[in-house]
């Protein structure tokens, strides 16, 4: 009989909490789609503004509330009637993740205080960066490469994504596609002259891709050689450490004139009782009653 009271209380307690829900997203989102996320309990009548967000930090590897100041240029979460509602209007990379609703009431158990997690994730792919092998990757390249006749050519084109791009090559006016993200160019002639473009396209978004053109042309044989893309690259290497040499040596000779005109201006030090000795009657001297004529040193 008191087994089956106590159960009884048990039953009673646990049934005077409403379930904590969440809502939001069952499928992966576009980069840019305005995302809702919603807490909501199954009995009506319980306080929803006892209730907060919290996103899980894979960083920190814990649960975070979600906070205006968080979040750049998104509303705070907004409690509408019966429900707690979080719009994300441009969701990027850092918003997917799991979220879950969490509330403050006192006197619950961890099952009863909090939501089932809900994990949605964000689909994107960033610009679209073109390289040349051999050359920094923070020059990049420009959108037109002159070369010397006979000379290689590899570009490779990278682009940061959700998931790993498919990457092709190909050229205007020819019916070739290179299925790589490097493109490889031997021997350069005349007739590899032309538009070389660079696709990368989403594995899992038909939709998503970004592309990039170069044009690329050959110079002739008696041509200068600061007339290629390396000559005038390293042009401009070459003015950038010129000034940056003069102006060191520019400011070591303000530096050390500054510094013998601050030596010379010091006058010597004109220290007179070292020259004479003084005397109580002296008008160098503090006042005395004593007519001493002898020296104090």
């Amino acid at each position: 009989m008191n087994v089956l009271l106590v159960a009884a209380v048990v039953a009673l307690i646990h049934g005077s909490y409403a379930t904590l829900l969440i809502k939001g997203p069952t499928q992966p989102v576009l980069e840019g789609e305005s995302v809702t996320l919603e807490c909501l309990y199954s009995d009506s009548e319980a306080n929803i503004s006892q209730v907060h967000f919290e996103k899980f930090a894979e960083y920190m590897q814990k649960w975070l509330p979600v906070r205006e100041r968080f979040w750049c240029y998104n509303p705070k979460p907004v409690v509408q009637s019966d429900r707690l509602t979080l719009t994300l209007p441009h969701p990027g990379r850092f918003n997917e993740g799991s979220y879950r609703c969490v509330s403050n009431t006192e006197n619950v158990t961890e099952q009863e205080r909090s939501s089932e997690t809900l994990t949605f994730k964000v689909y994107y792919m960033g610009e679209l960066l073109l390289t040349r092998a051999g050359f920094t990757s923070y020059l990049g390249v420009s959108t037109e490469l002159k070369v010397r006749l006979g000379d290689e050519v590899v570009l490779k084109c990278s682009a940061g994504s959700s998931e790993e791009p498919t990457y092709y090559w190909s050229k205007d006016g020819d019916d070739w596609i290179l299925p790589s993200s490097t493109l490889t160019l031997r021997k350069m002639t005349a007739a590899d002259e032309g538009q070389y473009t660079c696709v990368a396209e989403h594995p899992s978004v038909e939709t998503l891709s970004k592309k990039r053109t170069i044009s690329i042309a050959v110079l002739p044989e008696d041509a200068r050689w600061y007339e290629s893309s390396d000559g005038q690259l390293i042009l401009m290497i070459s003015a950038a450490a010129a000034a940056l040499l003069v102006f060191l040596l520019s400011m070591s000779v303000f530096l050390c004139r500054r510094a013998k005109q601050a030596k010379t201006s010091k006058g010597p030090i004109d220290d007179r009782s070292q020259k004479k000795p003084i005397y109580k009657t002296s008008v160098e001297s503090l006042t005395s009653t004593c007519a001493d004529k002898q020296p104090l040193v």
